[in-house]
């Protein structure tokens, strides 16, 4: 596979903007009571910042930022609001959330609708970021096939189909949250920037909604099925903890 370029660009404007709105949508799960959803949140926005600046930055050396502007300070920002958004969306998918439609709604109504606010109000100075991604993809590919070989074994092993996990519906979530996330940075000319040949645009959204944060989506099932056979969403013990298989079939009947 030729080499995918993942580049972003964007005034300082869409950097504060997103932080305003991920405090609001911090303070409305809290509302919810939605703690879990919070705290899982925070701390993919912590391993987010370990990978693109530890590994992808430090290790591996495929990060760049346009001169005059903080990598660290750039790539926090990035890790903290995409890293949660991502996954605190995710884990309310997985939890089948009576109100998923309206978290959807402002998530997706928001990456859609931050770049036009900030082209509209921005001054002319614009941050170019971006990664190669020919150094890893192949691990991130590996990770993948482990993760997805892991639940079709598993299923293969059970009889009763209401134990067997709903892969279909992972996949879903797993690629249309990238996908909507990649979209809204097409749309909104800060992933597109700096593309002439279109099917370069489209390469990279192509992959990466395949590929970046699907490859988690085995790995946060088993995490997510783990937690909530004890505890609830409120970080409470349940009054009786159930076997993994049986929290399983609970969660496959709750979307019923």
């Amino acid at each position: 596979m030729t080499e995918i370029i993942a580049r972003r660009q964007f005034a300082p404007l869409y950097i504060w903007l997103d932080t305003a709105f991920l405090i609001v949508f911090m303070i409305l799960l809290m509302w919810r009571k939605k703690y879990m959803t919070v705290a899982v949140g925070l701390v993919m926005g912590v391993v987010y910042m370990l990978v693109d600046y530890g590994i992808f930055n430090l290790l591996l050396g495929t990060r760049s930022i346009s001169e005059g502007h903080s990598l660290f300070l750039v790539l926090l920002w990035m890790s903290m609001s995409y890293g949660f958004t991502n996954f605190a969306w995710i884990w309310l998918w997985m939890s089948r959330d009576r109100h998923l439609f309206e978290w959807s709604l402002l998530i997706l109504c928001w990456w859609f609708c931050c770049p036009m606010i900030t082209d509209t109000f921005a001054g002319a100075e614009r941050i170019t970021i971006e990664r190669t991604t020919g150094a890893y993809h192949g691990y991130m590919a590996v990770i993948l096939i482990i993760g997805y070989l892991g639940l079709i074994v598993y299923n293969l092993r059970q009889s009763d189909r209401e134990r067997r996990i709903d892969i279909p519906w992972l996949l879903l979530i797993g690629i249309l949250v990238q996908f909507g996330w990649e979209a809204g940075l097409l749309l909104g000319g800060i992933r597109s920037a700096g593309f002439a040949n279109p099917i370069d645009k489209l390469k990279t959204l192509v992959v990466d909604s395949l590929l970046e944060t699907n490859l988690g989506m085995p790995y946060a099932y088993a995490i997510f099925v783990a937690y909530t056979s004890g505890f609830t969403e409120q970080l409470k013990r349940r009054d009786r903890r159930i076997s993994f298989t049986d929290r399983i079939a609970e969660n496959n009947r709750e979307k019923k």
